[in-house]
């Protein structure tokens, strides 16, 4: 079995390229290819994907859900797996993977770490050990099988937000899901701009008003007009 990794980005030059070499270099010989889905950004994003040695992909829609299913599309592994552009697979995350799908599991996540070390952020990263789906978001990158992506119908591209929360959910219905024990890194980056408490909370109450059914729309509007300029 082969690896496709699929990076969605926007504006991310001076990330990106990092990223694409540290999901190269810690996969080895099961990446097949790592494709960066670009959302139109107008900076040198594509460029410099390229030059670490990406595809890279326009999508025709911008959002994250439609530019990981448009990366989807065109990958040729028989495993997606799907990574944030700000954030690092462990070191052999593609054998952890590989051997899981091996053992039985169809799809699932890692853990996640920040790296930035201030105590409430550790605490934060330390609830996604547990299987709970409340703690599974995108930072900690996807992997899924093609056939069970394919069969579920990829993420939902109506969802501006929670697309993560929403496929784990859905594939986990009629798939075997697993949490690795292994951690992705995450840049803490908008924790730092925006305050961590403060970040924090407002993620916990979109969380909340999607679950009570808020509309995609509303949920934009809230975290723009609870940190302004995001």
């Amino acid at each position: 079995m082969n690896i496709s990794v699929i990076i969605p980005t926007y504006n991310e030059a001076g990330v990106i390229g990092e990223t694409i070499r540290k999901a190269r270099g810690y996969g080895g010989d099961a990446i097949s290819e790592i494709i960066v889905v670009d959302g139109g950004s107008g900076d040198a994003t594509r460029k410099e994907a390229r030059r670490a040695g990406a595809t890279t992909i326009e999508s025709p829609r911008k959002g994250r859900a439609a530019q990981m299913n448009t990366g989807a599309g065109h990958a040729r592994g028989n495993l997606l797996y799907f990574l944030h552009a700000d954030s690092h697979p462990p070191p052999r995350y593609a054998t952890k993977i590989l051997q899981a799908v091996e053992e039985g599991s169809d799809a699932g996540c890692f853990r996640l770490s920040f790296d930035d070390r201030h105590w409430l952020l550790r605490f934060y990263a330390w609830f996604t050990r547990f299987d709970i789906d409340l703690f599974r978001f995108g930072d900690q990158s996807l992997f899924m099988t093609r056939t069970a992506f394919s069969e579920i119908g990829g993420f939902r591209e109506d969802h501006i937000v929670m697309e993560d929360q929403e496929i784990v959910r859905r594939v986990k219905r009629s798939y075997s899901f697993e949490v690795l024990d292994d951690t992705v890194t995450t840049s803490a980056r908008k924790y730092q701009n925006a305050g961590i408490i403060k970040l924090q909370l407002v993620f916990g109450l979109i969380l909340s008003l999607y679950y009570l059914g808020v509309e995609q729309e509303q949920l934009v509007s809230v975290y723009h007009r609870c940190i302004p300029g995001k």
